[in-house]
């Protein structure tokens, strides 16, 4: 007996190594130790592809999307050969135990993990770590994957990862060369952590601007992980940083999820202790901002979390930290191996209770607001039916005539009138906590110290009227559409000015030759009111077109726009179509400073806005040729957020000056105004501090930092009073709510137009310091300054921002087509 057992031991023995040798390590696919090179993104795809063919009974890769640059979206998921034979069931099994797939759900004992990496490009380590954790879970940890399914993302901005990469690779030494100043440690310009068009991915969850997050949220959604893990670098001298995460914690977390948090990091601590590796917790790094790698899963029921270790795009290969320390690419890659294995350990020895808490997650019972009922212009109240229809979260039609409630644009308890534009959003449904986090009017924040913005409510965000209640609304779900009638040969054609979807009307108008007309004077024809801004096609201006009607009608489908035929130039009330306040609009030439000075975010904002929004040309035009560009040959120049201290000479603000003199239009964004502050020719002026409100002199060290908070805003709303009347907010109401980033600000034009300003501090949603409210009063948002034939536009706030601010972005094509319109000609 004995000997037969020791048979069985050998054959077993001999079949795992003929296993193992089927199967390479990273460094052996890969011809190098891994961690002694950077692997451009096609080598980790190979190595992942390898794996899935030497075992693909617990191996299956897949690639779910394509990055704008054509590079492939993948996911590896790992299990046991059961689970891989059964991974459909496991996925909808999951779905139907938290009510997102109609059936009846099977007890189940199997976790979902989920790891993403390198979501930031020059965080590079992680992609490699991915590769490890990959090996030696089919090697060493097997035995974890009989009750996983591990879901591995291994680069989820190969963009990004392959501009920091090949950059890097061109640049380093033979031998790494640990000197902080060295070439190698210094990223140009814009740097490897955005995507293509230079968007923060891991703050682009709940948003979903950019194709890596739209892709990925499908399968996301499909699957609903149980674990989500976001693997991070900060600076050089940083420790690795684990869950438990800081405060604040949104509300809706439940002591469940704090409780495993805390467990998952307990289970790092006692591999990093036995290493003497450093690490902190607890610090810095909250769940409270929705659109985070954490946050979003954590919303969505599952153990959201994010690691982040010491390096980033400037350690290299390895880099001498201030303490003395070679902080080399294989220690980074070896300790997001450690705390991979450590998440997806604790998972497996927790699963049958994860499955019962995430189900828990998801009973909504205790929300206080079972309704949110909002109505505005049918635009926005598309573009919402489109984010949430992304996130799988269900809408219907109110059937009320009127709802009492929070109402949005007071602050308090109010009513309003249902009309035909309106949708109620009910949190009784599966995701009913993410719909509180995403309408709440002012999330309950228990720490003034947060990571990023604090409010955020979707009602603002897309300038839509809302209630708030705290009674089931009834509701249906019979949405009707209505189509554009055919378009008969007229005098021309009207069409509303007030959303985005007009806007990229008139660019595409202008695209294709047509003459377009603007209104600056509200008027009637035809028993049809036609407000400020409404664009107006004529059948006199656009001869030049072949088949002008149904070209324009083809248009019109394309932007969903409603147009009114006129039959006369003749109107009811003044102006009539010819009067001078009714201008032509010209097709602007515009460009865009891009490179160093500019905030690359702020660019790939404004870049993304004309390629994708827009659809309108632009051309970029680099810091470092702005003193030989012939400004001549641009209507707009656009500056985003940025520092130009070194860029804007006196000679080349002279030569801007003199190019706006002359009839150029430069619009300023958020920092880029500090250059024009107290310029002697021109009127912009921040708004100084009355009183010493400095910290105070004695406030403990300790207290110091809490005590700065009170001049902080951290991302808050507030309501600006606008001036409809100017071109710069055609399409607005009087009142606008705005998010304001920082506490910085300016006084009101004194020699120009204030379009937005602040005339009170009331706070709708979000932090402000006490000091800081003291300066906001009489400040200014949005305002033109004229400047000989041309105009200086001041967005103090940046409309752009993450592109998520959909009420915003009309601001600034105003800006570009409506205001100061006598351009000169090209």
């Amino acid at each position: 007996m004995q000997k037969l057992m020791l048979a069985l031991v050998v054959l077993f023995t001999f079949q795992l190594s003929l296993v193992s040798q089927n199967l390479q390590s990273p460094s052996e696919f890969l011809g190098y130790p891994i961690g002694s090179q950077f692997s451009r993104n096609h080598q980790i795809v190979d190595y992942f592809k390898a794996v899935a063919a030497a075992r693909p009974k617990q191996v299956k890769f897949e690639s779910y999307g394509t990055t704008n640059e054509r590079r492939a979206l993948n996911l590896a998921y790992i299990s046991s050969e059961e689970n891989i034979k059964n991974l459909e069931t496991i996925r909808t099994n999951n779905l139907k135990n938290i009510g997102l797939l109609d059936g009846k759900a099977t007890s189940s004992e199997v976790a979902i993990v989920w790891l993403s990496y390198n979501v930031h490009g020059n965080e590079a380590s992680s992609s490699e770590a991915a590769m490890l954790t990959l090996y030696n879970l089919l090697t060493k940890h097997n035995d974890l994957l009989k009750n996983t399914v591990v879901i591995i993302d291994p680069s989820v901005n190969p963009d990004g990862r392959d501009r920091y990469v090949n950059w890097y690779n061109q640049t380093a030494d033979n031998i790494y060369n640990t000197d902080a100043q060295a070439s190698e440690h210094q990223e140009p310009w814009p740097g490897g952590r955005p995507n293509h068009y230079l968007f923060d991915l891991n703050r682009d969850w709940v948003w979903a601007t950019q194709v890596e997050t739209q892709q990925r949220l499908k399968v996301y959604n499909q699957w609903m992980p149980h674990v989500h893990v976001d693997f991070h670098e900060q600076g050089i001298n940083e420790p690795y940083y684990f869950a438990p995460a800081a405060e604040p914690f949104h509300e809706i977390i439940t002591d469940w999820q704090r409780d495993f948090q805390t467990e998952i990091g307990k289970n790092h601590a006692k591999y990093f202790d036995a290493e003497g590796w450093l690490f902190f917790t607890r610090e810095r790094f909250d769940l409270f901002y929705p659109s985070y790698g954490d946050t979003y899963p954590t919303y969505m029921g599952a153990m959201g979390m994010t690691y982040e270790q010491g390096g980033h795009g400037r350690a290299g290969l390895g880099i001498l930290n201030d303490e003395g320390h070679i902080l080399t690419l294989v220690e980074r890659l070896t300790h997001h191996t450690t705390t991979g294995l450590s998440t997806i350990e604790m998972a497996s020895k927790n699963a049958k209770q994860l499955n019962t808490e995430f189900k828990k997650f998801f009973n909504n019972a205790s929300l206080n607001y079972k309704s949110y009922v909002v109505q505005g212009e049918s635009n926005h109240i598309n573009s919402l039916k489109e984010l949430l229809t992304t996130h799988q979260i269900q809408f219907e039609k109110p059937e009320a005539d009127k709802v009492s409630g929070y109402q949005y644009s007071t602050g308090k308890k109010g009513q309003m009138t249902i009309n035909n534009s309106a949708l109620v959003i009910h949190s009784d449904q599966p995701k009913g906590k993410m719909v509180k986090v995403l309408f709440e009017p002012n999330a309950k924040l228990s720490d003034s110290l947060t990571y990023d913005i604090t409010a955020w409510s979707l009602p603002y965000a897309y300038g839509l009227e809302a209630i708030a209640s705290t009674i089931k609304v009834k509701s249906n779900t019979n949405f009707t559409t209505k189509n554009q009638p055919a378009l008969n040969d007229a005098y021309g054609y009207v069409s509303a000015w007030n959303s985005m979807n007009d806007a990229q009307f008139l660019a595409e108008l202008l695209q294709q030759n047509f003459k377009v007309r603007f209104t600056e004077k509200p008027f009637r024809s035809k028993d049809s009111k036609f407000e400020r801004g409404s664009l107006i096609i004529t059948k006199g201006d656009n001869k030049h077109i072949e088949n002008a009607v149904s070209q324009l009608q083809r248009i019109a489908k394309t932007f969903n726009q409603e147009l009114t035929e006129i039959h006369s130039g003749f109107s009811q009330t003044t102006p009539d179509i010819g009067s001078p306040d009714i201008k032509l609009i010209n097709k602007q030439k515009v460009a865009v400073l891009s490179g160093e000075g500019t905030s690359s975010l702020s660019y790939g904002e404004v870049w993304y806005f004309f390629e994708q929004d827009l659809h309108y040309p632009l051309t970029s035009i680099n810091t470092a040729h702005l003193a030989r560009t012939n400004l001549d040959a641009y209507h707009v120049l656009i500056l985003p957020n940025g520092n130009y201290r070194n860029v804007l000479s006196e000679k080349t603000m002279t030569k801007l000056k003199d190019w706006v003199r002359s009839g150029g239009k430069l619009i300023a964004i958020d920092g880029a105004l500090r250059n024009f502050d107290r310029d002697e020719d021109l009127n912009l002026s921040s708004k100084r501090s009355e009183n010493n409100t400095e910290t105070p002199l004695l406030t403990s060290y300790a207290d110091r930092e809490r005590a700065y908070s009170n001049h902080l805003i951290t991302g808050a709303i507030f309501k600006a009073k606008v001036d409809n009347t100017h071109p710069m907010a055609f399409g607005y109401e009087q009142d606008y709510f705005t998010l304001k980033q920082g506490s910085h600000n300016y006084n009101l034009l004194s020699k120009g137009y204030n379009v937005a300003y602040l005339n009170n501090t009331q706070v709708f949603s979000g932090f402000a310091g006490q000091e800081a409210l003291k300066q906001l009063d009489q400040t200014l948002i949005f305002g033109e300054e004229p400047f000989g034939n041309g105009s200086f536009i001041y967005m103090v706030d940046n409309t752009l921002f993450r592109n998520f601010w959909e009420n915003g972005k009309l601001f600034l094509a105003n800006s570009i087509f409506m205001v100061n319109n006598n351009a000169f000609e090209l």
